[in-house]
């Protein structure tokens, strides 16, 4: 059976701009210091991943690996982001999606199975991932204009909130950000919130709520991850969860394997279903190019092209056919439906 499949957070210009070359399967690519990679556009395709989100990322200084030291710099950095995503639209790589009107249908999907995949472009919603180049409202409105539909305040401490390994509040700026967000139509996306800022988003915000790549920290210690009460609030507000393929968020500390495995990521999958009483709140959003390679995600998955695979896995784990085409891309699906703005 083909599923549409959806990755709802994956780092693309990240790694290009680092010099990774996208246009070539993951196989042919050349490794680099982080080793070697496990996305390329002909992975995609053959995987059937009919739609992605994919970030502006822009690394802070403070992560010890380069980056940007100020909020302008930050603008400069994604601003480059941008222009390579524009090279990938123009070049029928990537096509942008802003309104609901230009979202896949699994039916289309589903046809495409039926033919030879050509040079079919792949849908990307845009989404930027630590926002400390929004200082102001018309910032905002800015990034809106030039396709950007979901904006993650934090990756670590910005100068909107708390995030990954630097707790904190929301900032007086970042309570301003993000009602300005709401007013224009974003969706939050809460993956690296730091604890006491997710509950004060979620407090303040109106619109709705993502986490794109977050896994469980039942499972799996961490502020990384998502407490058991952080993901029934998320889907208390129709949010949908995107499982994170990095063997670091799958795997306890002390497990005495280095290498995840598939089952590990149903069994995050299997946590979510349990505790929502529904499949229908959880998806992918492998950040399987996010800052690493092929040999720090499940070993059953060389690239995007092995994704279908889970779907197998889930199927022989039980799960029917229709909790199986949910979790594989349309939870997502649905859910960009109901949260973008109308359009055709």
């Amino acid at each position: 059976m083909a599923h549409l499949i959806v990755d709802s957070h994956l780092d693309l210009s990240f790694n290009a701009l680092r010099g990774r070359d996208l246009r070539l399967a993951a196989a042919d690519q050349a490794p680099d210091e982080l080793g070697p990679a496990a996305v390329g556009f002909p992975d995609l395709r053959q995987g059937g991943v009919g739609l992605i989100a994919s970030t502006l990322f822009c690394l802070p200084a403070k992560s010890g690996h380069g980056g940007y030291a100020t909020p302008a710099e930050a603008r400069a950095m994604a601003l480059e982001h941008l222009r390579w995503h524009q090279e990938q639209f123009d070049a029928g790589e990537l096509r942008l999606v802003r309104h609901v009107g230009q979202l896949p249908s699994s039916a289309a999907a589903q046809a495409r199975d039926e033919r030879p995949r050509g040079k079919d472009a792949i849908a990307a919603l845009l989404l930027l991932e630590g926002a400390e180049m929004i200082e102001s409202v018309e910032d905002v409105v800015f990034w809106w204009a030039r396709g950007v539909r979901i904006v993650g305040l934090a990756w670590k401490g910005t100068i909107h909130c708390g995030g990954t390994g630097e707790p904190g509040p929301l900032t007086p700026l970042g309570r301003q950000i993000a009602k300005a967000l709401d007013g224009q139509g974003f969706i939050h996306d809460c993956s690296h919130l730091a604890e006491e800022s997710f509950w004060q988003l979620l407090e303040l915000a109106d619109g709705p709520v993502m986490a794109s790549h977050s896994n469980c920290r039942a499972l799996v210690p961490g502020d990384r991850q998502l407490s058991d009460l952080m993901i029934v609030a998320l889907v208390q507000r129709g949010g949908i969860v995107g499982i994170n393929f990095f063997d670091r968020f799958l795997l306890k500390p002390d497990s005495p394997r280095r290498r995840a495995t598939l089952n590990d990521v149903i069994a995050h999958i299997d946590h979510i279903v349990q505790l929502t009483g529904s499949a229908r709140y959880v998806g992918l959003g492998t950040d399987m190019d996010g800052g690493l390679s092929r040999d720090q995600i499940p070993v059953e998955i060389r690239s995007s092209a092995d994704l279908p695979r889970l779907a197998e896995a889930l199927s022989a784990a039980g799960y029917g056919d229709a909790d199986v085409r949910g979790i594989m891309g349309e939870n997502w699906l649905a859910y960009y439906r109901k949260n973008l703005p109308a359009g055709k």
